[in-house]
């Protein structure tokens, strides 16, 4: 929960993927409170007041993802919201046709998401930011298997990285600029 509300400040792009790394870790203890605790609260050296925030935050999460039904697979629509807003403002940045330094890193990145999306059966509903974060998500999850990543991905992969950084420093500035 302290993670994730310093990233969703600073980077809405690592809070995503964040959050998607918590759901997953739900997933894992079978929606278990208890389990979880035990496996990762307790190494939290964290005031009492602060753990029992935490563990609320994660029952609270266990319970939208159960109210969701994506206890198999699937994130939360506050998450998907998210990426949405940072969609939204990807397009922004595009059709303002202002920023060029953007635009060259979306067009050096297109060819390597469409290629993505084929090659992991997106569809239509997965937008390009979507699909660079998810792809982003599955680099994170290869590299904690040990497996290896080819040339070709490592490339796109940072492509995707370099472009999502970008966007998520200048929607940031967005954010602040409108407080």
């Amino acid at each position: 929960m302290i993670i994730a509300q310093e990233k969703r400040k600073t980077n809405l792009a690592e809070y995503i993927l964040y959050m998607w790394q918590i759901e997953d870790l739900i997933r894992a203890y079978k929606f278990d409170i208890n389990l979880i605790s035990e496996a990762v609260l307790q190494h939290f050296n964290l005031p009492e007041e602060k753990q029992v925030e935490v563990k609320d935050w994660y029952e609270n999460l266990i319970e939208m993802m159960k109210i969701e039904k994506i206890e198999e697979k699937g994130h939360l629509q506050i998450i998907k919201n998210n990426i949405e807003e940072l969609f939204d403002f990807h397009l922004h940045l595009l059709n303002n046709k202002k920023d060029n330094a953007y635009i060259a890193l979306f067009q050096k990145s297109a060819g390597h998401i469409a290629e993505f999306r084929t090659k992991s059966q997106a569809t239509d509903d997965n937008n390009d930011i979507e699909l660079c974060l998810t792809a982003l998500y599955g680099i994170l999850l290869l590299r904690l298997q040990k497996k290896e990543i080819s040339k070709d991905t490592l490339a796109a992969v940072s492509s995707f990285s370099e472009m999502i950084a970008t966007l998520t420093a200048k929607y940031k500035a967005f954010e602040e600029d409108k407080d």
